[in-house]
């Protein structure tokens, strides 16, 4: 089991680098619905590439590189055969070699391992889990600082849930706690989604709001142990954004 989970594990790379083919993927997704350490490590993974991706500037490849990556890699295939023989490797020594690069390979490799595990989970009885789908965050927000460093994500589902991920390690100090806010309207004023446990991954549980919309700020500030004793902001800003509504998702 051990091997098999750690080849689940490295599937969450692929996953989260976009590597996997549509079909291997939406597989993927489905075991991540049945194990949430699983799903745990994909939203670290997409945390951990956040920065990046603000900071790329995109680029347009090249016409023909994709062909010319692909006969590259059938060349080095060819060129650089298995080093033990194919009876040590437990193959057929008729058949044609595969090489673990060839783009065929890996698609092989994820839909076998995927499909072994999605039959483990129903053999464990996940059947009804996998035919839940994972809700949807309404909008999203990237928080920076005042220098423009990503610091966190927030994902507002719309339904007084939010779930807050840091892309950065913020220092608190000693008496004082982070808390999480929103400004739904002018009328109502920053409203209070929680305070955090330090600078980790949490799922908020706020107030009965109006469902957030395009725009939306949202903040960290730094209040005192345990919270704002006004119930509004009280501490410095540490970092706040506007949200983006999720279309299409």
């Amino acid at each position: 089991m051990n091997g098999f989970q750690d080849d689940l594990t490295g599937f969450a790379d692929d996953y989260a680098l976009g590597l996997m083919s549509p079909a291997a993927a939406e597989l993927f997704e489905a075991v991540m619905a049945t194990d949430p350490a699983l799903a745990e490590r994909v939203a670290h993974i997409r945390d951990a590439l956040i920065p990046l991706d603000l900071s790329a500037t995109p680029q347009t490849l090249p016409a023909g590189f994709a062909a010319r990556v692909q006969d590259r890699l059938a060349h080095v295939a060819q060129d650089h055969p298995p080093a033990r023989p194919a009876h040590m490797l437990g193959v057929d020594p008729t058949a044609p070699p595969m090489a673990a690069n060839l783009p065929a390979a890996p698609v092989r490799r994820w839909m076998a391992g995927i499909a072994a595990a999605l039959v483990l989970g129903v053999a464990l009885g996940f059947g009804g889990a996998l035919q839940r789908p994972e809700p949807q965050p309404v909008v999203m927000a990237v928080l920076l600082d005042d220098a423009g460093v990503p610091r966190a994500v927030v994902s507002d589902y719309g339904n007084d849930t939010a779930q807050i991920r840091f892309v950065s390690d913020i220092d608190v100090p000693q008496g004082f706690s982070l808390q999480t806010w929103t400004l739904p309207s002018a009328q109502m004023g920053p409203q209070s989604l929680g305070v955090l446990d330090g600078p980790r991954a949490t799922l908020l549980q706020g107030p009965d709001l109006p469902d957030p919309g395009n725009n939306q700020l949202y903040e960290i500030t730094l209040e005192p142990e345990g919270g704002s004793p006004t119930g509004r902001p009280t501490g410095p800003i540490i970092a706040k954004g506007l949200a983006a509504v999720q279309t299409g998702i």
